[in-house]
């Protein structure tokens, strides 16, 4: 029976299942960090408020996402209207104003929620609000006499590895049930012939 095995296909499905399996076993290392991330955001919304006025990049460093901060805009650039929700989770249309620090770093600042775009008028001047995960401060109280938006809750971040584990360990399963199937088929109709 080893002898009419089909070595380089057996060999072929076994490499294949192997890295299918070691891709499920990824996912899981990466739910596991999405949950660590998750929990260390969540401490970080506690933390107390902080100005952002020693920050000078284009990015928002990790360490600030979901803190609370305030912020001077010197600058305000086009106003631009966005799909979003409330604070009562209603969608409708968050505007977003990019902004200029008094020290040069620039950050998006969703300034509130409407039901409808429309254009609304902001000159810039102090915001609080909450860092959200894509690096932009969601103001509160809210600006330019719009509702207050949604706010960032970590909770949200999308954690789908678990999903993606169980996909790579189906895979392989299936692999290895069709090879089976093949295989008999084959060694069926070599036993008939023989």
């Amino acid at each position: 029976m080893l002898r009419r095995l089909p070595v380089v296909a057996t060999l072929i499905v076994l490499i294949a299942v192997m890295v299918m399996v070691r891709l499920g076993l990824w996912q899981l290392d990466r739910k596991a960090e999405k949950e660590a991330l998750v929990l260390r955001y969540a401490a970080t919304e506690k933390l107390p408020e902080r100005a952002l006025d020693a920050w000078n990049g284009d990015r928002v460093p990790d360490d600030l996402l979901y803190r609370r901060v305030w912020i001077d805009c010197a600058e305000v650039g086009p106003i631009t209207a966005r799909a979003g929700h409330d604070a009562n989770d209603e969608t409708g249309w968050v505007r977003i104003a990019p902004c200029r620090l008094q020290q040069g770093g620039r950050i998006d600042v969703v300034l509130g929620w409407a039901v409808a775009p429309g254009t609304v008028s902001w000159k810039g001047g102090l915001v609080h609000g909450m860092i959200n995960g894509s690096g932009a401060l969601v103001a509160d109280p809210p600006l330019a006499g719009l509702a207050a938006n949604a706010r960032p809750d970590p909770a949200n971040l999308p954690n789908n590895h678990l999903s993606y584990a169980l996909q790579w360990f189906a895979f392989a399963a299936s692999a290895l049930a069709i090879y089976a199937l093949a295989l008999r088929k084959r060694l069926a109709a070599g036993g008939e012939g023989g």
